[in-house]
């Protein structure tokens, strides 16, 4: 790839901002209208197909288990093609799975469909991002993962409350139908506007090689890591899941409940900010344990204060939340570099996705069962992921 002429081609720091307000903007689209889409549509979703509410939920884990073992393989292909064809390709099979879902007649077809949409997920939504960008701008890739879940922060704040708009509107079906339509008309241009291949000109390659040392025990570290995520992601899998379920189990009036659940975007947006404010000074393993830290201190707040303690914990819990997305890719690129980086990975959140596709369920179990040990539970995850972080230690060089 040849350099660019200055009077046709935009700066690289201006090329980063464009891909960085590009990905943004289609992971909001793609995780509004698939991760946050059974939420508001399960209830007349699942009785309009002759299944129950639960069997969209049950679908909708096979979904996310297809992105589990489909990640190492996607994360190759960026590795070696770039980041442009499967985020476009992801954009097609969410137009083609949301379509399906919206045209679904019995429980085998939105079965199917939302196997479509696992698939889209795989190819589209963070992990593929971040693998792209780290194959576009290297180790300047971190300051771009931050700005992009920066803006796909708003994902749940936006998707949520206009599906169920959408659905007031012109019903679930009609819902389904808009996100497809979404993806298909605004991601995929925008999609297909982004660079071709893998390295961008003026980014810091190497030769496609990252600038970083590797770890001196890299097998060790990876397992290490793909541990702690798989704990984090356990947990914010199952709490995002059961939230104000969760807190009206421990006491927590209703309205306090769905109060406390509306801080948790802020929350998350003010972390990464902040992580934003400071990327060039902080290393990522600093935000990462700050990060995994304040998961169990959100815990610890809220069972010894009990229910007034709600906002406190919606607020720490957010910020840790909203950190780990962003440590999630940040985090590799620092202890292993740019090389490989999207195939490594997707082995390193395999767990995670796998245990995430569980979690809400065995939440469930533990809250009917008790819920201050089933949010201990939580805790003591949080703890262990923590002190799994401080085993780990930045690279030499």
């Amino acid at each position: 790839m040849g350099e660019p002429s200055s009077e046709t081609d935009p700066s690289p720091p201006l090329r980063v901002r464009r891909a960085v307000a590009t990905i943004g903007a289609t992971q909001t689209i793609g995780y509004a209208g698939s991760f946050y889409l059974p939420a508001p549509l399960a209830g007349d979703m699942g009785p309009a197909v002759g299944a129950s509410p639960a069997f969209v939920f049950l679908v909708f884990s096979g979904a996310l288990l297809v992105t589990a073992f489909a990640g190492p393989a996607v994360g190759r292909l960026i590795d070696r093609r770039g980041g442009r064809a499967p985020l476009a390709a992801a954009s097609v099979l969410f137009a083609v799975g949301g379509a399906a879902l919206g045209l679904a007649q019995d429980p085998l077809q939105l079965g199917l469909a939302w196997a479509v949409i696992g698939a889209a997920m795989c190819l589209g939504l963070y992990d593929a991002a971040f693998a792209g960008l780290v194959g576009w701008y290297g180790q300047d890739a971190r300051r771009a993962i931050t700005g992009v879940t920066l803006i796909a922060g708003f994902a749940s704040t936006i998707g949520w409350p206009l599906t169920a708009w959408l659905e007031t509107q012109v019903g679930w079906r009609g819902a389904c139908f808009a996100w497809a339509g979404a993806n298909l008309l605004i991601c995929l241009p925008l999609h297909l506007s982004l660079p071709k291949g893998r390295a961008v000109p003026g980014a810091r390659q190497e030769g496609g090689e990252s600038d970083a040392p590797a770890p001196e025990r890299p097998l060790l570290t990876l397992v290490l890591l793909a541990t702690a995520f798989a704990l984090i992601a356990g947990i914010s899998s199952a709490v995002s899941a059961h939230l104000p379920a969760m807190l009206t189990a421990l006491g927590v009036g209703a309205a306090a409940a769905l109060g406390a659940g509306a801080l948790l975007g802020p929350a998350q947006v003010g972390a990464r900010l902040a992580e934003f404010a400071l990327v060039r000074r902080v290393h990522p393993l600093v935000s990462a344990r700050v990060a995994i830290g304040l998961l169990p201190l959100s815990v610890a707040v809220l069972l010894l204060a009990g229910p007034p303690a709600a906002a406190a914990f919606a607020i720490l819990y957010g910020a840790g939340n909203g950190l780990y997305t962003i440590v999630r890719g940040t985090l590799p690129l620092a202890l292993f570099g740019a090389a490989g980086f999207g195939a490594r990975a997707g082995m390193i959140n395999l767990p995670g996705r796998l245990i995430g596709a569980v979690s809400p369920f065995l939440l469930a179990m533990g809250l009917a069962a008790s819920p201050r040990l089933a949010v201990l539970g939580i805790g003591v995850c949080g703890l262990a992921a923590f002190a799994i972080l401080l085993l780990l230690r930045r690279p030499r060089g």
